[in-house]
């Protein structure tokens, strides 16, 4: 408190509690040191001491109502699938990007049990175990990709180098090419996203993406979550 803050957390989230019956919270990585980022101090302060239910719209390590968003996605799309095969595949951005949509999409599949999910990346770009669970991990994009039924496009930064940089290898930006192995695969990614970088213009426009459905499902996904916690107050 010496330093520019003016209000300690402990002060200001009974006042926030007072004033609303649920918060959503959205809160962003450091990037410089993951033991303090992967604490999720802010949040999990704001649960102590609001009183009230608080949503998480988006934090450090997880971005809980996107991952139930892409669930009903892929359950919209499954077409009587019995058993989709997902891929998460790493795509190339020009700047650090949090790990925590990956994170969560991986949590989430894994604990939904209903698909084989497979997570590709280059080296160097190994997410968490607590969060990746017993996902298969390939390196080869190509190999990855065979057969699958639904293409998750995301960048992330690198976990054991936390935050950095460590490839902008324009190979990974899925393209037309990378889908031809692929069971016509639905391609989905959280948005926003950068264009012929991390998506080729030509996917992101054809009958393949299912990106503005996908980011549809967030209203879904948010009005499911709402009225869970409103019956309980």
């Amino acid at each position: 408190m010496n330093g520019t803050s003016v209000e300690h957390i402990k002060d200001a989230a009974p006042v926030l509690g007072a004033y609303f019956d649920v918060l959503g919270v959205r809160t962003f990585p450091s990037l410089a040191s993951k033991q303090d980022d992967y604490a999720e101090l802010l949040l999990t302060s704001l649960i102590k001491y609001t009183g009230i239910p608080v949503v998480s719209l988006e934090s450090s390590t997880l971005h809980p109502l996107q991952s139930l968003a892409d669930i009903i996605t892929i359950t919209e799309h499954s077409n009587s699938l019995p058993r989709p095969k997902v891929v998460l595949t790493w795509a190339p951005h020009i700047k650090p990007i949090p790990q925590c949509v990956a994170n969560s999409f991986s949590q989430w599949m894994t604990a939904w049990g209903k698909a084989d999910f497979v997570i590709t990346h280059p080296h160097g770009y190994e997410l968490d175990t607590t969060y990746t669970g017993d996902a298969t991990i390939e390196y080869d994009q190509q190999v990855a990709l065979q057969g699958a039924d639904f293409v998750y496009v995301k960048n992330w930064s690198s976990v054991s180098e936390y935050g950095k940089v460590l490839t902008e290898d324009s190979n990974w930006m899925l393209t037309r090419k990378h889908l031809l192995g692929t069971n016509n695969a639905r391609v989905m990614h959280c948005l926003p996203l950068r264009r012929n970088l991390e998506l080729s213009g030509e996917v992101l426009d054809s009958a393949n993406s299912i990106v503005t459905m996908q980011a549809s499902n967030r209203v879904c996904a948010a009005q499911t979550v709402l009225a869970e916690i409103l019956k309980s107050l």
